[in-house]
């Protein structure tokens, strides 16, 4: 089973490491499942931004990124080389180990949870 660690922007949020996550999830999913807050707007059919994050350390064990995905990453806040959309970062390694770093969601206007 593959390992998703996050860690956060804001500092007031410690790591957290979720073990024994299934291959076919996404980092949103996993996110989700785990008390992890990360924006979602769009309801995970990649039409926003808002669900933004850094993959630090894991990508050849993701979905490969589409043109799609690419476009709404332009217009996400600070994105970089290692940008990607949680909706869309499919894991397709079971024995995967991955880190994602999730930017400061205080400065995205939507859902809340």
């Amino acid at each position: 089973m593959a390992t998703v660690k996050f860690t956060f922007e804001d500092k007031d949020i410690k790591p957290v490491k979720v073990e024994d996550v299934e291959k076919g999830f996404t980092i949103l999913d996993v996110a989700e499942d785990n008390d992890v807050h990360l924006n979602h707007n769009c309801g995970e059919v990649c039409a926003c931004s808002t669900c933004h994050v850094y993959v630090e350390k894991g990508e050849d064990a993701l979905e490969e990124i589409s043109d799609r995905e690419e476009d709404f990453i332009d217009r996400a806040i600070n994105p970089r080389l290692e940008s990607r959309l949680g909706c869309q970062c499919i894991i397709l390694d079971e024995n995967a180990d991955i880190e994602i770093h999730i930017p400061d969601q205080k400065q995205i206007i939507g859902h809340e949870h």
